[in-house]
Order: C-alpha cells, then sequence, then structure tokens
C-alpha cells in the first residue's frame, strides 16, 4: 500500500474518539509533521529518480562510446597488425627484389670482368706481337745499317783517290 501525505491527513478523520485515548491535538500535530515529512520524501524520491533516469541515461551512453571505443580499439589494432603484415611482405618483396637485382649486377659484373681480362690478354697478345714486329724490323735494320757500313768501309779502302777527290 501507498501512502501518500494526502492519505496521512485524511486518516485524522478516521481515528476514535475515546476518553481516556491521546490528546487529538498532538495526534493532529503529529500527523501533520508525518504528512509534511512523507511529502518532503516524496519529493525527494521522486527527485532521486529523475536523477537517477538522467544517471542511468548518461550511464548507457557511456557504455555506447565504451563499446564505440573498444570497437574502435579492437579496429585498429587489426589495422595495426594488417599494416605491419602488409609491411612485412612489402619489405620481403623489396629484399628477394634486391636481391635479384644484386645477383644481376654481380652477373653483369663478372660478365664485365671477364670482357675485360679478355681485351687484357687479347692486348697483350697484340703488344707481344707488336715488340716482335719492331724487334725484327730493328733487327733488320741494323743488319742493313751494318751491311752498308762495311760496303762503306770496303769502298774507303778499295780508293783512297776516290775518297781524296770525294773530300775536295
Amino acid at each position: 500500500m501507498d501512502l501518500t501525505p494526502l492519505d496521512v491527513r485524511k486518516k485524522q478523520d478516521d481515528f476514535r474518539r475515546t476518553v481516556r485515548g491521546y490528546d487529538p491535538a498532538q495526534v493532529d500535530a503529529f500527523l501533520e509533521v508525518c504528512s509534511e515529512r512523507l511529502d518532503e520524501l516524496v519529493q525527494q524520491v521522486s527527485r532521486l529518480q529523475d536523477e537517477a533516469s538522467v544517471r542511468q541515461k548518461r550511464l548507457e551512453s557511456y557504455e555506447e562510446r565504451e563499446h564505440a571505443l573498444n570497437e574502435a580499439l579492437v579496429t585498429a589494432q587489426e589495422l595495426r597488425e594488417e599494416a605491419r603484415a602488409q609491411a612485412d611482405k612489402s619489405a620481403a618483396l623489396k629484399l628477394r627484389e634486391a636481391e635479384h637485382e644484386a645477383e644481376g649486377i654481380r652477373r653483369d659484373a663478372a660478365a664485365s670482368t671477364h670482357a675485360s681480362r679478355q681485351i687484357l690478354n687479347d692486348l697483350r697478345v697484340r703488344r707481344a706481337g707488336f715488340l716482335r714486329s719492331m724487334r725484327w724490323s730493328l733487327e733488320r735494320f741494323l743488319g742493313e745499317i751494318e751491311e752498308e757500313e762495311r760496303r762503306l768501309a770496303t769502298e774507303e779502302a778499295g780508293s783512297p783517290a776516290e775518297s781524296e777527290a770525294a773530300e775536295g
């Protein structure tokens, strides 16, 4: 049974009056105090219920926000993991590409080194041939010079008059 301040005020008329009973003025005063206090309590309960309702709505709002934040956090963590995995894949791909490119550079360098050595060997062979050819030419020229010097010596020894005529 809900008891309201109005119920308390109406209750005054329901009591029977007896000769030896309570003083009606005191009972009426007490009932008035009870009525006023009950009125205050009803208003306080109503106010507290309103506040509780507002706080409940806030709490629900905060719980919704918390739920949204938790979902956002989970999503962010998943995105971070996906980004990390993608970065790992990208790094592995770039590493494979770099290794492949390095292998190509090494092959090109080895081929270039081989070609350079071949050219160097060819140049050495040509140099040796050139030196032989030059030695042969110089030896031939020296032979011809020696031959000419012998002729000259023979000519000078054979005709002294010719040499005097040639001098004078």
